[in-house]
């Protein structure tokens, strides 16, 4: 949404961002944006559980009366040559729809995952009213095949690990509808999914744009919600040429105790330099990153190996010394790692993860996925067959290859840079 923002303010528009109190952006990283808190009436116990769908749900509804109000007092004090051109939401925050609706302004929806995953969220509610349960398959199907839907199987759909599923059922439902907004926003390719977006359109009664990779178009500025460790680069510098593999499993992941010890030691038995962010919270149970490296480790990896709390990931992966990515397959990291004709190891969390992780490796084939329970050897031999192995040579070239459609889809002329001045266009016309 940063990304978007930014770009529309480099066409012209004045940005006001109207967030939540919980996960609030920084606003002095984007001084040219206007940051307009409102109150979430989210209670600590439910932030606190990390459960997804009930928080959005939850600010679904709190935050519906006060966005309502503070849209109302902008419009009535906006001067006549900065009225409220439109309101651009994210999908999450699908109440947005109706009070733009009901003061008379346009909306446009903003999707920030893939098609694919909004397919697979889809096919979820068919086989709910099929009479199935997908969180409940049998263990003996999961590894089949979802029937048209290749190249997922059950085990790869976007389902929930919170309860009740109700919840999730219902933030689905929410979600698959456009209702009353006039364009789609869609932070993806042509190049990535071209038959895939054909279907939606066919189905779709309002333009969609597909605008991505976002952070291709935006100026350089960091969007993160996490503070950046930029002491990292010098040590790249120091590394030879396509020789370090960046670990990162994203902002919400957590991970055992034990899972970190496996990732500690086989990246130590891989004898192959690394990156990696070990940020506060990742193990359940610890904020401390010191406590949870297991004993020996730093010693034993000395200078070959970096951890950091968080990173600049858009410009690690765009550094030279970069060969590989092991990520959590969050589709920013996904896209990211994409643009920059980097292969990935693939350790999905939950939900849209899992379906993007499935496209990495058997649609775009430019990674592979650790699926088995963490064990070091698997750990080092997986790194050693991505960084140095022809195995991993292969997907470097594939990964190479699908960089240089996405820059042709993002240069003038290109699929993404057309839909961009289209949308552009779009808002202009409100």
């Amino acid at each position: 949404m940063l990304q978007l923002g930014t770009i529309l303010h480099s066409r012209g528009f004045s940005i006001s961002i109207i967030h939540t109190q919980f996960n609030a952006p920084c606003p002095k990283n984007h001084p040219d944006f206007r940051f307009i808190p409102i109150p979430d009436g989210l209670p600590e116990c439910l932030i606190s559980s990390g459960n997804i769908p009930a928080i959005l749900l939850a600010v679904n509804a709190n935050c519906h009366t006060p966005l309502k109000d503070r849209v109302a007092r902008m419009m009535q004090s906006e001067k006549p040559n900065g009225k409220v051109s439109c309101i651009i939401y994210d999908e999450l925050i699908y109440r947005a729809e109706s009070v733009a609706n009901s003061l008379g302004i346009p909306s446009i929806m903003l999707r920030t995952n893939t098609v694919s995953t909004f397919l697979a969220r889809d096919l979820i509610l068919r086989l709910i009213d099929q009479g199935q349960t997908p969180h409940k398959t049998a263990d003996s199907i999961m590894e089949e095949p979802v029937p048209e839907h290749y190249p997922l199987r059950y085990k790869d759909l976007p389902t929930t690990i919170f309860k009740p599923v109700s919840n999730f059922v219902e933030m689905v439902e929410n979600l698959r509808l456009v209702r009353t907004s006039s364009a789609v926003i869609w932070n993806t390719l042509d190049c990535l999914e071209n038959s895939l977006l054909d279907q939606v359109k066919q189905q779709c009664q309002v333009p969609i744009f597909t605008v991505g990779p976002m952070h291709k178009f935006a100026p350089q500025l960091s969007t993160s919600l996490l503070k950046e460790d930029y002491s990292c680069i010098p040590w790249l510098d120091k590394q030879a040429e396509k020789s370090v593999i960046y670990v990162s499993l994203g902002s919400l992941a957590c991970i055992s105790q034990h899972e970190l010890a496996e990732m500690a030691w086989g990246l130590t038995k891989s004898k192959l330099p690394f990156l990696w962010v070990v940020r506060p919270g990742l193990v359940r149970g610890t904020r401390n990153i010191q406590e949870s490296l297991p004993d020996g480790f730093k010693e034993g990896v000395g200078e070959r190996g970096r951890i950091v709390q968080w990173a600049p990931q858009k410009e690690i992966l765009a550094h030279k010394a970069v060969a590989g990515f092991w990520s959590h397959c969050g589709w920013n990291s996904t896209v990211e790692s994409i643009a920059e004709g980097v292969p990935l190891i693939c350790r999905p969390n939950f939900a849209d993860q899992k379906v993007t992780a499935r496209y990495v490796t058997h649609v775009w084939k430019v990674g592979m996925q650790l699926e088995e329970e963490l064990e070091r050897e698997q750990v080092a031999a997986a790194v050693r067959r991505l960084m140095v192995e022809k195995e991993g040579m292969e997907m470097r070239k594939r990964a190479v290859e699908l960089k240089a459609r996405v820059e042709i889809g993002t240069r003038k002329g290109g699929s993404s840079f057309n839909d961009l001045d289209k949308l552009i266009k779009t808002i202009r016309s409100f």
